[in-house]
Order: C-alpha cells, then sequence, then structure tokens
C-alpha cells in the first residue's frame, strides 16, 4: 500500500510517499481502507518535534509512529475473528490517537477503539472533519467547561478546525455565541451560527467591557491573564495550547479564586459515544463539516505546509482511496 512516511523530525520535506505492507488485522480489529484522512496543527507538531517535549513521549531521536495522522474514515475491508461490532463493508469514521497512522491506504484498528459507523448524509472527507474539531470542541465544552444554556460563549479562532465546530456545538448546547476571526472569515463564522462576530483586525475583544462565561481559545493565541479581566465571575478559559503556562495557571487557579484555567488533552479522552452523538447531530442537520482544502496524498507535504501558514478555514483534508 501506499503511505506518507516520516523518519525524522524536520519541515515538510521530511515526508515521503513511499510503498509499505499492508497491515493485517489480529483477531479483535479491523482493516480499514481509508478514504479521507486530516492534516491538523498537532500533526505538523509530530512532525517537527514542536514542542521539543513531543521527543518524550513519541521518539526522542526519531518518530516513535513513521506513518503520522490521527483522524480516519472508510470502508471495512476485513476483519479478524473475534471482531463482533463492526462487519466487511461498514463505513466508519474515527480516531487513531495512540499509534497516529491515518496517512496510509489502510489501517488496523482495535475494534474498541473510537471508531463508528459514518453519519449516511456525508462524505468520507466531510465525516473525517468531524473527527477533528467536532470532537475536540466536544469535550473541551462538555466536560471542561461543562457548558450550560443561556451563557455568553466567546469563541477565539471561529474559523478555524475547532472554533468552527465549536460554534456550532455551543449554539446546540444553547449558548449564545461570540466568534473572533479575521475580516475574511466574517460571513463564514455567522453562517455557523455565531450570534455575534467580532473582526480581530478592528476590535480587541479582551477591551471591549464585555464579559463571558467561557472564553474558548481555539487557537491557543491568548492567554489567560489576558483574557481574565473579559471573564463573568465563575467564568472559564479554555486554551488547546498546552504550554508551561496554562499548566501553572491551571494549578493556580483550582486553589485561588473563582475563574479557572483549563487544558485537556481531548485526543486521548475520546470514546465510541462521543463519535454516535456527533453523528446523531450531523443526521439530524445540526452540525456540518467545514472543509476549506483538498489534497491527495501525493500532496501531503504541500497540504502540511498549508496549514503551517495558519491561516486555514475549518478542516484540510487528504482524499486517499
Amino acid at each position: 500500500m501506499q503511505a506518507i512516511v516520516c523518519t525524522k523530525y524536520g519541515t515538510p520535506d521530511v515526508l515521503q510517499l513511499k510503498e509499505v505492507d499492508r497491515p493485517i488485522p489480529k483477531d479483535d480489529e479491523i482493516r480499514i481502507r481509508i478514504h479521507a484522512a486530516i492534516v491538523t496543527p498537532s500533526d505538523c507538531a509530530f512532525r517537527k518535534a514542536d514542542p521539543f517535549m513531543v521527543r518524550f513521549l513519541y521518539g526522542l531521536r526519531r518518530p516513535k509512529y513513521a506513518i503520522l495522522g490521527v483522524e480516519l474514515s472508510g470502508e471495512i475491508e476485513s476483519i479478524g475473528k473475534n471482531v463482533k461490532l463492526f462487519k466487511e463493508g461498514d463505513q466508519v469514521f474515527g480516531v487513531s490517537p495512540r499509534s497516529f497512522g491515518a496517512h496510509a491506504e489502510y489501517k488496523c484498528l482495535p475494534e474498541g477503539d473510537p471508531l463508528a459507523l459514518k453519519p449516511a448524509n456525508m462524505s468520507y472527507e466531510e465525516a473525517v472533519g468531524i473527527c477533528d474539531g467536532a470532537l475536540t470542541a466536544f469535550i473541551f465544552l462538555r466536560d471542561a467547561a461543562k457548558i450550560q444554556r443561556g451563557q455568553q460563549v466567546l469563541i477565539n479562532g471561529a474559523s478555524g478546525s475547532v472554533g468552527a465546530y465549536a460554534v456550532q456545538l455551543a449554539k446546540i448546547f444553547g449558548a449564545e455565541v461570540t466568534g473572533v476571526c479575521s475580516t475574511t472569515n466574517v460571513d463564514l463564522v455567522k453562517s455557523l451560527g455565531a450570534d455575534q462576530v467580532i473582526d480581530y483586525t478592528t476590535e480587541d475583544f479582551t477591551k471591549n467591557g464585555l464579559t463571558y462565561d467561557i472564553i474558548f481559545d481555539a487557537v491557543g493565541k491568548n492567554s489567560y491573564s489576558r483574557c481574565k479581566s473579559s471573564l463573568t465571575h465563575s467564568g472559564v478559559y479554555l486554551t488547546t495550547a498546552p504550554t508551561l503556562g496554562i499548566m501553572l495557571q491551571m494549578l493556580w487557579t483550582s486553589k485561588i479564586g473563582s475563574k479557572k484555567a483549563m487544558f485537556t488533552a481531548a485526543g486521548l479522552k475520546q470514546n465510541k459515544e462521543n463519535l454516535v452523538f456527533l453523528r446523531e447531530l450531523v443526521e439530524a442537520g445540526k452540525l456540518k463539516s467545514v472543509i476549506d482544502k483538498r489534497f491527495p496524498l501525493s500532496q501531503t507535504a504541500e497540504a502540511y505546509a498549508y496549514v503551517e501558514q495558519g491561516h486555514k478555514k475549518g478542516n484540510v483534508t487528504l482524499t486517499i482511496a
């Protein structure tokens, strides 16, 4: 099979399209013929080992897993003899947070991993987009912030892969939503359901005097200290950036004061139930994918380079099968 192989850390040029052995499913595994995958900022971080602590988790000198990619959608081609939850021909979507491997034509995963049947009203490319931003936003809003109906929620980076789904999910949960984005993305964020949109090129939300129950920094470009005055008395600041600063602030705010700073490793907290919940929202017409660009597998390096520019809207997908 063809796969994008990364044998050393570095720029997108380290990614090579190669022929590798097709994986064989174990007794409790399914083999998925991948139709679509995603390139995310996290993939870029793993590829270049930035931040440096990536090396302590995924290989000090070189990547522990040569095939990157977490999110995938595709068709089950074969199953192990003990598999009960799926059958050959099932169209599925899900994530492989432990061993990666989605940037390839095939991937074997245990049937108990975060996998579910694909939404019937979505293409493979659209479905894999849900696996990226929507799963992350769902964990942050529902589990970390414990979002409630009627709350005031601000999404910073509302047009990105996490932010675009955070806007939609916050509305589904009954919140009043303010999105923050650049001028060119104002109409997109409005179309996703935001009640108000702030253009950060002309207005600084931390200085407009308004307060919010939840500030979700979906692009990790702000800080708790800068946003603290924009939180209500018991407000929560969420960030997707696992910096040393936010870890210290989490510890500090857990002991002192009513305002909280939070980060959560959303990728390690996923399960089938989350995917099924999101699938039901999609099939009910309440949640939609936002796809910026599509690249073939052979242009994966170009996809990484585009993502690293930091201006993508929603998802950047790889069309594989």
